[in-house]
């Protein structure tokens, strides 16, 4: 009685790649989303403190 032999194991370049890309994206846009929510909960947090300082205006 002969053993099957194992079938090597084949890689889809195309899917690989194209599923990284996926992951990649999903990732970019997570990280987006939270970056968007924090400028949208707390704008003033994302603008230096130089530009609010009051500025003397010498006539």
């Amino acid at each position: 009685m002969e053993e099957p032999t194992p079938m090597p194991v084949q890689v889809d370049v195309d899917k690989g790649l194209t599923l990284a890309c996926f992951v990649f994206l999903c990732l970019f846009l997570i990280f987006m989303i939270i970056r968007c929510a924090k400028v949208i909960v707390d704008p003033y947090s994302a603008i230096p403190t130089s530009t609010w300082e009051e500025q003397h205006l010498d006539d």
